[in-house]
């Protein structure tokens, strides 16, 4: 399954409890919850009661997890290398970047609007 399918299989909802993201993902709870032991990017909010609360970004990096696990044939400390660099890159973007970056998308904004106005 690529990306963009992945991301049309997840609803389209602001929470998901553990039971859905198994089954979305394809993969038992306890699969789930190992992973969380492995990759400390990895974590989802827990609600009053005790039950892990999962956010769509979290579906998706579960997605992703399984996708380089199964289908790459990554090893754990495979993804927990990969997926780590790639937090750590966006970390690492110094604050001028991000600046320049949002300059970049409001000039491009801009420009539609113009063109909208037309």
């Amino acid at each position: 399954m690529n990306a963009l399918a992945d991301k049309r299989a997840v609803p389209d909802k602001l929470f998901y409890k553990i039971g859905e993201v198994s089954r979305i993902a394809e993969v038992e709870p306890y699969v789930l919850r190992y992973w969380e032991t492995e990759f400390p990017f990895l974590k989802p909010r827990k609600n009053r009661s005790g039950q892990r609360v999962y956010l769509r970004k979290d579906v998706e990096t579960i997605l992703l997890v399984k996708r380089l696990l199964y289908q790459e044939k990554y090893t754990i400390a495979g993804v927990r290398r990969r997926l780590g660099e790639q937090s750590a890159s966006v970390q690492k973007e110094s604050p001028v970047t991000a600046i320049e970056r949002i300059e970049r998308v409001r000039e491009g904004l801009r420009a539609i609007i113009r063109r909208l106005g037309k």
